[in-house]
């Protein structure tokens, strides 16, 4: 008779994934699943409150002049409330503002349904090559034989030996043609997509925990040793899942600079390619900022794990524990105190007494002291032994310094004889605000007080990276002039 084990087990999953937001959505309205789409991207991962009521606000409008049946008494701010108790959307406070955000479940769910739809196919040479190459590394780094490893090292190096020597002879590279060169590129970003959906469930699971170790603290109904205990069986729990891991890759990844370094270098030089071209413009804007939404959501995790040890903190320290801390001190005072009292030591001889029952053999069988009920939780593990030389901090670019800014421009019209450009005024800058930020000041504050722009022209200006190097940016010419009053 056939095993029935891995139908009941799936069976038992599809139960449980029918309980999940990722179900409920799916068997939502189409029209909630087709606004999720378009207004969470991967270049617009949130999206502000007000924002979000006034487009979902103008898509209501739509919906009911087109005859699609909807609560007439409900407007955008109800459906949404409906969407984060449902948990389709999650509504956190960020920097004092309130955004929208799809959960996990709600991430895997829209990728999903982007690549089902889709009328492109993930099926391409790059994706085929991605996959014989990580069976040939995994088959590489699990082999036990020192051996066949060095054979295969000292092949490959031989084999990019050939290359060099094919360079240096002038042999021109052969590239990829520009189909394939986009098909590779939306793979990566296809690669990419999934990761966000992970570091939200490592989010939301460290926040689980973080309310449950404050739940516990408001109703005090389990021990702080116990408390302590299940949270970090649940961080182990978390950190040895899949999105674990991904999170653990990660942060390796930020703690070496020269990867980092690598990365961006990479990024800046696929977007200096001609193929790009054949990219559209969000999945351009995601790959230039693909660093920094990992980043960004890593430092959500990060500031997740802080909180929740602060909590803990706060927990094993709380008043209660130091109380308990100074009654076992008062106690065994007052017990030396009487142990070694002179006016106690000299009695009168009596007769034994002899207590037949109860037998009383402490203290704590009168009920006046319990010293089980005061112990204290075992203490946490020692932290790594850290030293200046592990601080790595992550070079980013400075802000623009508007004051500053302002000020140079006034006072390079004030100097020149006639209007000035963009870029005249970008080069009397110091060397610390040749930076990018400067450019997108500088543009702002010209498109905010109306000065000239001439699309037909355009000026270069080249500005410093993190990295040192320099980058070209070619702008419509922009002129600065007096005001006349």
């Amino acid at each position: 008779m056939p095993s029935t084990e891995p139908a009941v087990a799936t069976w038992a999953d599809q139960q449980e994934f029918r309980s999940s937001p990722a179900w409920k959505l799916l068997s939502a309205a189409p029209w909630t699943v087709a606004f999720l789409r378009a207004e969470f991207t991967q270049a617009r991962p949130r999206v502000g409150l007000e924002p979000f009521h006034a487009s979902l606000q103008a898509f209501l409008r739509h919906l009911r002049s087109a005859g699609t049946p909807l609560n007439d008494a409900w407007r955008a701010q109800h459906y949404a409330d409906s969407w984060v108790r449902a948990g389709y959307l999650a509504r956190p406070l960020i920097d004092g503002s309130f955004v929208y955000e799809p959960t996990a479940h709600t991430a895997r769910v829209l990728t999903f349904l982007e690549g089902f739809s889709g009328s492109g196919t993930n099926l391409n040479s790059s994706r085929l090559n991605t996959l014989l190459t990580s069976i040939e590394s995994l088959a590489h780094e699990t082999d036990p034989d020192p051996e066949a490893r060095i054979r295969q090292l000292e092949a490959e190096i031989a084999e990019r030996t050939e290359r060099v020597e094919a360079l240096r002879s002038g042999a021109v590279p052969a590239v990829l043609p520009t189909e394939g060169a986009v098909a590779a590129a939306r793979s990566i970003l296809d690669l990419a997509a999934n990761l966000p959906a992970d570091f939200k469930r490592m989010r939301d699971g460290v926040r689980h925990m973080l309310h449950q170790v404050r739940r516990e603290i408001m109703e005090g109904s389990v021990a702080k040793g116990v408390a302590v205990g299940r949270v970090l069986e649940g961080d182990r729990q978390l950190r040895s899942t899949a999105e674990g891991e991904t999170f653990r890759g990660f942060t390796e990844f930020l703690n070496d600079p020269l990867r980092q370094r690598r990365f961006r270098q990479a990024i800046n030089e696929v977007l200096e390619r001609d193929f790009v071209e054949g990219l559209n413009a969000q999945e351009r804007h995601t790959l230039a900022t693909l660093l920094r939404e990992l980043r960004r959501q890593a430092t959500e995790v990060h500031a997740s794990y802080g909180k929740l040890s602060e909590s803990l903190h706060a927990f094993v320290q709380s008043d209660e524990f130091r109380d308990s801390v100074l009654l076992r001190k008062a106690v065994r005072s007052a017990e030396l105190a009487v142990a070694g009292s002179e006016s106690l030591t000299a009695r009168t001889p009596v007769t034994e007494v002899t207590l037949y029952a109860p037998a009383f053999s402490t203290l704590s069988g009168l009920g006046i002291f319990d010293p089980q009920e005061h112990v204290a939780p075992p203490k946490l593990a020692e932290p790594p032994a850290m030293s200046r030389a592990d601080i790595r901090r992550t070079p980013s670019t400075p802000k623009a310094d508007s004051d500053r800014l302002d000020a140079a421009i006034s006072t390079a019209l004030a100097s020149a004889r006639g209007p000035l450009t963009l870029g005249s005024v970008f080069t009397g800058l110091e060397a610390g605000d040749h930076h990018v930020n400067t450019i997108r000041y500088l543009i702002e504050a010209a498109r905010t007080s109306g000065r000239d722009v001439d699309t037909s022209r355009f000026e270069s200006i080249t500005f410093s990276q993190v990295d040192g190097s320099k980058r070209t940016a070619y702008l419509p010419v922009i002129t600065f002039a007096k005001d006349t009053e």
